[in-house]
Formats: structure tokens, C-alpha cells, sequence
């Protein structure tokens, strides 16, 4: 059984199980710390996200910080717009224990987890439907355990979404027309790979860069879901889009291990559920807001549907790229990833 379903939805009955948890827990005596008795070492959450306050990841983190708040008496800070540092800036703060809680995607995970290359494979999940399956999981519960190997706890997937590419040079119909596109990737050899193999002359750099690259030509173009491009205007800047769905990029929602053995039981308890309720309302607002950013997008770029066949020149040029990340990865970990995916195919085919 997943995490889901080991852990009761919040609302009357998931309140009276951490309160009778905690009741338990008190009557316990000496035996227990403070702690675990209910009351945490730590007041205020500083929780870190490189989206703005315009972004779906933002009203997830809102509606986290609302959960936590109503259930415990710890207040939750939340600093958008990259404001205390890029993806990678902040795992590095949540290591230190520095930083309590962020949200990055899992490609910037991976320079520190190999093993979470596994997600920015290029075309493995096929639907959003597949997607809710597979990170909903006893896979992506193995996925999120790993985390803790080096000072982190994992405690859900919240969705990004498929990437797309733009760019301000031509019209991206076949893999033919990448060749040369300077293109903006997130910090990930994986990603450099990947374009690389597109024939693209890739350059990795923060999202919070990325504007000012694309408006002074130091890159051509970009990858992102469209909730990314739209909401911050990248469309003043590239003039193109082609729905190449090339990656479906997860956030994971983190806190600090440091932070964490500080907090009560309860509050634990409360933040793990808190991220898992938050995460479907992200979800259900990443997905209006994704229409409505394409269409925000139709408005002001040409955009390009591949065709089947292109796409397929799109997947062969990658498959090179999935061969060596393998054994980086762990073949065990792709292999479980690919047939949860498989698992998921089949179940939607079903229902």
C-alpha cells in the first residue's frame, strides 16, 4: 500500500487520529521526549520555491501552509521568485539545515540523488493520468525514502508538467530543425545530454536567469510546461512553441532532516498529510491553469503540433541518452519506473 493510503485524509477523522495519536503519546510518561510528547523545537517554516506567486506550485504551497497552520501551531513563511536561492541553492540549505522546506524539480535532485535522473528520462510517462498513478506509489514512495541517504525526508510529488520547447530563431517541426538552437536547460547533465543528442547546443542555467538570457540572445530558447512560459512572459521574448510533451518534470516536496527530528510526532504526521492534500490541489490548478496558459500562448506564439512521425524522430534521437543514464540511475530503479508506468497504462485502459 502506498503512502496514500496509509495516512487518513484530513478532516474529522484524520483530526481526532493525531489528537488521540498525541493523547497516547502523553500518556506515555518519561519514556517519551518532548518531542515526541507534541512539542516541537521549531516555530516558524522557512519554505523556499523558485516559481512566482502567480505559479500553481505557489497556491500548493499556500494551501500547505494553510493545512499546517489550521492543525498545529507552527507558522509557515513562504518565499517565491527564487528569493533565498535557485533549486539547487536550497537543497543545499535543506542539507545544512539551514532552510526547512522547498519544492524542486526532480532534475536538479539529481546531482545529488543519481537516481532521480530517473524521472527527466526523456518521453517515458505518457498522461497526466499515468502520471498521478506512478507518483502515487509504492515506486515513488521508495523514490521519496531515498531522499533521507542525505539529510532530506521526502514527503510527496507535486507536478510541473510536460515540457515543451520555444525558441526565437524558426519553427522546431522535425528533430532537423533543432540542429543549433542554443537552448536553456536546468541544471541537469541529463537535460545537457538529452538536447545534445537533439542537436541542440545546450546551456544550463536558474529559471530565474532565464528571462534576461532570452531577451539579450545569450540563448535562442527554452523548455518548460506552459503554466512557466506563460506566467512569466517568456512569450515577449521567444516567438515559437512546439508541443514536444518531451519530459514530465515532478517537484518533490522536502523538508530538512534537521528540521524535521525537531518537530513532534503530530506535527509530522500533520505535514505529511498536509503535503499529500496540497499536492492534488496543485494538480487541480496546474491543469486549468496549463489551458489557459496555452491559450494565453496561441495568442501570442506560433505554435507547432508535431506529428506523429515527428515525434518519433524526436524519441529515437533520445534513446541513446536513456541507454547511459541506466546504469547511472540503477537498472533496478528504471526498470521498476518503467513498469509502474506499464502498471499504470494498463489500469487506465481498464477503467
Amino acid at each position: 500500500m502506498s503512502r496514500t493510503g496509509k495516512i487518513l485524509a484530513i478532516g474529522g477523522v484524520f483530526v481526532a487520529s493525531i489528537i488521540g495519536a498525541a493523547i497516547a503519546t502523553n500518556s506515555q510518561g518519561n519514556n517519551q521526549s518532548s518531542i515526541a510528547a507534541g512539542e516541537s523545537q521549531v516555530q516558524t517554516l522557512r519554505f523556499s520555491m523558485s516559481s512566482n506567486n502567480k505559479h500553481p506550485i505557489y497556491d500548493g504551497a499556500a494551501k500547505f501552509k494553510e493545512i499546517v497552520e489550521k492543525f498545529t501551531e507552527l507558522k509557515v513563511d513562504i518565499y517565491p521568485s527564487a528569493q533565498l536561492g535557485d533549486d539547487r541553492a536550497a537543497i543545499e540549505m535543506l542539507q545544512l539545515g539551514t532552510l526547512d522546506v522547498s519544492i524542486p524539480s526532480t532534475g536538479p535532485l539529481a546531482n545529488f540523488y543519481p537516481e532521480y535522473n530517473v524521472f527527466d528520462l526523456p518521453f517515458m510517462i505518457t498522461s497526466e493520468a499515468v502520471a498521478d498513478k506512478v507518483l502515487r506509489s509504492e515506486f515513488s514512495d521508495d523514490m521519496l525514502k531515498r531522499l533521507e541517504s542525505k539529510g532530506l525526508v521526502g514527503l510527496d510529488f507535486w507536478e510541473n508538467g510536460f515540457r515543451h520547447l520555444t525558441n526565437s530563431q524558426q519553427a522546431v517541426r522535425t528533430i532537423d530543425d533543432v540542429k543549433g538552437l542554443k537552448i536553456r536547460t536546468m541544471e541537469s547533465p541529463l537535460h545537457l545530454d538529452a538536447w545534445k543528442a537533439m542537436g541542440a547546443t545546450p546551456t544550463p542555467m536558474a529559471f530565474n536567469e532565464l528571462f534576461t538570457a532570452l531577451q539579450q540572445g545569450t540563448v535562442d530558447g527554452q523548455e518548460n510546461p506552459y503554466p512557466n512560459i506563460a506566467l512569466n512572459n517568456l512569450y515577449e521574448v521567444q516567438s515559437t512553441l512546439s508541443n514536444t510533451g518531451h519530459v514530465y518534470t515532478p517537484l518533490a516536496l522536502i523538508v530538512s532532516q534537521a528540521t524535521w527530528n525537531k518537530l513532534s510526532r503530530h506535527d509530522q504526521r500533520v505535514l505529511r498529510q498536509a503535503a499529500i492534500d496540497a499536492g492534488d490541489y496543485e494538480r487541480q490548478v496546474n491543469r486549468q491553469v496549463n489551458l489557459e496558459s496555452l491559450d494565453v500562448i496561441k495568442e501570442n506564439m506560433d505554435v507547432v503540433e508535431l506529428t506523429p512521425e515527428a515525434l518519433v524522430g524526436f524519441q529515437e534521437a533520445t534513446k541513446p541518452v536513456v541507454e547511459k543514464y541506466t546504469p547511472i540511475i540503477g537498472k533496478d530503479v528504471v526498470s521498476a519506473f518503467q513498469e509502474q508506468i506499464k502498471k499504470a497504462e494498463s489500469e487506465l485502459a481498464t477503467e
